[in-house]
């Protein structure tokens, strides 16, 4: 992503959520590898959002053919959401994710959650307003999708009906996406 985006991008966070993020970056030593001008940015809670939220500034290249920006909300502060992210965003660059596409975290979102995957999903808690971001200069339109944690289980059932029974099984059961030890969605299927 061409580092002059990344002030646009904060931005739209914070007018978006009325909040100032702290800027994280995983350092990753072991594989000595870096994504340029990638940061995930940490957003404490507020009086109207109680939730932690770690959002992702860089993910993307405006080569793509829709460049996407993640978050991903938490009960309690996490480091580890800044490293999920970043494995993540390393992931996309080869892969190119986009909308309702699931990604392997390959191990547990918190703690001793079953939730071992992500679903890249509409930011339905912020609309449209967050969704989307127009970078004039280039004439392209930034996506911003939230990144939900969910069982194995729920991917297979995505797979096997569709996106859509998905989501009417997270309506249907009003589920807590902010509870790593929520119970799946699915039952035998």
């Amino acid at each position: 992503m061409d580092y002059s985006f990344e002030k646009e991008i904060i931005e739209h966070y914070k007018n978006n959520w009325n909040n100032l993020p702290k800027i994280e970056v995983w350092d990753n030593e072991k594989e000595n590898k870096k994504i340029d001008n990638f940061k995930v940015l940490e957003f404490s809670p507020t009086k109207n959002r109680d939730m932690w939220t770690y959002a992702t500034c860089g993910m993307s290249t405006m080569d793509e053919e829709i460049p996407i920006e993640l978050h991903i909300f938490s009960r309690k502060q996490d480091k580890k959401l800044v490293e999920l992210l970043t494995v993540i965003a390393y992931y996309h660059r080869e892969n190119n994710l986009g909308l309702f596409h699931t990604v392997n975290f390959g191990e547990s979102w918190q703690g001793n959650s079953k939730c071992t995957y992500g679903l890249i999903s509409l930011p339905y808690l912020d609309g449209p307003t967050l969704e989307n971001l127009y970078l004039q200069p280039i004439d392209e339109n930034l996506k911003f999708y939230w990144l939900i944690p969910i069982y194995e289980n729920e991917v297979e059932y995505k797979k096997k009906y569709g996106i859509e029974k998905l989501e009417n099984k997270f309506d249907e059961t009003s589920f807590n996406y902010l509870d790593p030890n929520r119970n799946s969605v699915v039952v035998d299927f």
